[in-house]
């Protein structure tokens, strides 16, 4: 009777886990859990970077077109990309907007950038974001040229 019991015991404690084991299960959750939150960010940041390039070669275009055909210009750099919301002085007879509902930030939460006659695209003027680091004319900005 005296080795069943035994023998019980030791199946018992097999059974159960070593701290050890329970430290290594937990690194290795920890290990994973950093390699996916290291991973959605870069998507994040992939997908925060091509809304950019869709809203400033596509989205805007359209609206910038309507513009030159009703006022026979494009808006300048001073009046900006609200000319698409509101008609700038002395044009309120040909202006026929509004072109847009409204002039989103970008992803980044900084207003876009404009300006005419473009110095770097071919489209007649640039219409630009800063990109994540918030300054204009570095490496990370994402522009329609």
């Amino acid at each position: 009777m005296r080795k069943q019991q035994s023998g019980k015991n030791r199946a018992g404690m097999r059974a159960a886990f070593t701290l050890i084991e329970v430290l290594l299960a937990i690194a290795m959750i920890s290990l994973l859990a950093f390699i996916v939150v290291t991973n959605v960010d870069k998507t994040l940041t992939g997908g925060q970077t091509s809304i950019t390039k869709s809203f400033v070669n596509g989205s805007l275009s359209t609206p910038m077109m309507t513009f030159k055909l009703a006022m026979g210009r494009y808006p300048t750099t001073e009046e900006g990309l609200n000319a698409l919301l509101q008609a700038p002085d002395g044009t309120e007879d040909r202006w026929t907007g509004p072109y847009v509902r409204d002039l989103p930030k970008d992803p980044w939460g900084n207003p876009y950038q404009y300006a005419c006659p473009a110095t770097k695209s071919k489209d007649g003027y640039d219409i630009w974001s800063m990109g994540p680091d918030g300054k204009s004319g570095t490496d990370d900005d994402i522009g329609n040229w």
